[in-house]
């Protein structure tokens, strides 16, 4: 199976898949992760911070195992503007790659760029366009999916679930990578974050611990 994972930013892809992503490398699939943004700081693009960035990522990429990672290199704070500078690569990085299974932020994040980039994908993951896909999911991020305002357009409501047990510690060890983007807890973008929110969607549904996904089709050939 082909599996391709949309991350807004660098470090989405841990928060939200880290350990569904190795449970498919060890499964034998071949997974791509397509990062759309280059994130901003303090509302400006510093080439210094943008490249430790990449670098992380790149060392999560090693610690996940997946063989794939692009960079689309769009401009954080402003995919929201004109949507379109995201369908046209995104779309390109979809027929390129034909996965079988998609993975992409939920859509009712708190950031605006999640939200771009979901709409985005949801273009690029048409089914007349991209038929050969036969899963799409939305992930949660930790840090902005759960700061979604509480009402039942933004809520994020799991409907599959994935059993992270063996794999969550090298995903604590991925996120790690992240420096620049690690928090002391209780703020959840932090090791103890993960590890809170693993075990409370393992509860949900009989695990220790888990990865939780809202899907948003399916279909059996």
């Amino acid at each position: 199976m082909k599996v391709s994972v949309i991350a807004p930013h660098m470090d989405d892809e841990v928060l939200g898949v880290g350990g569904t992503i190795m449970k498919h490398i060890l499964e034998g699939d071949q997974v791509s992760v397509c990062m759309v943004a280059n994130r901003a700081y303090g509302h400006k693009y510093l080439p210094d911070m943008i490249e430790r960035q990449k670098e992380a990522a790149l060392r999560a990429k090693e610690i996940l195992g997946y063989q794939e990672i692009v960079f689309l290199d769009l401009n954080d704070e402003k995919l929201d503007k004109k949507i379109i500078n995201i369908i046209i690569p995104l779309e390109e990085y979809i027929m390129r790659v034909k996965p079988d299974i998609v993975y992409v932020n939920h859509y009712g994040d708190s950031n605006q760029d999640h939200q771009a980039v979901f709409k985005a994908a949801m273009v690029a993951c048409r089914t007349f366009t991209s038929g050969n896909i036969r899963k799409l999911l939305c992930y949660e991020t930790l840090s902005s999916t759960e700061q979604a305002p509480p009402f039942p357009g933004s809520i994020f409501m799991p409907t599959y679930y994935v059993n992270i047990a063996s794999h969550l510690e090298n995903k604590i060890k991925a996120l790690e990578c992240y420096d620049d983007e690690l928090r002391e807890f209780p703020h959840p973008r932090s090791a103890q974050g993960i590890r809170v929110l693993a075990a409370k969607r393992g509860m949900e549904i009989g695990f220790q611990v888990a990865e939780a996904f809202a899907i948003v089709r399916e279909k059996w050939i």
